[in-house]
């Protein structure tokens, strides 16, 4: 099982970057998957999530209506869209896969079943 992310990188206030994860070695549509986020003294968050087979989509409040989440199941891949990027959005985006039709890890920051992480990827937001 593989989850590689890439996107990452370095932004100024106000700008955009575009998150991947490739996931391989499991069924893609038997998941729900995301993006957390963890940034130094800070707790881990849940930042946005998709429900794979039934496409239903969780935000973080701190970043609803900035960011935007996809999949594409012939890719097995899902995107994180971040735009208006502030610097409180700095840290390390991790991608996960749990195995449920809903986000429930994500939604829920004292329940975790997360199956699968990936290494993360750095993105860092310059004011």
């Amino acid at each position: 099982v593989q989850l590689v992310e890439s996107g990452g990188g370095t932004v100024q206030a106000g700008g955009s970057l575009r998150l991947s994860c490739a996931a391989s070695g499991f069924t893609f549509d038997d998941y729900a998957m995301g993006w957390f986020r963890q940034a130094p003294g800070k707790e881990r968050e849940g930042v946005s999530c998709i429900s794979n087979r039934h496409g239903d989509t969780y935000y973080a409040a701190s970043v609803k209506g900035r960011f935007t989440i996809s999949s594409d199941s012939a890719k097995d891949t899902v995107y994180l869209q971040m735009n208006s990027l502030k610097p409180e959005d700095t840290g390390l985006y991790y991608c996960a896969a749990e195995r449920a039709t809903w986000c429930w890890s994500w939604a829920n920051p004292s329940y975790n079943a997360l199956d699968y992480r990936g290494q993360g990827t750095l993105v860092t937001v310059s004011s």
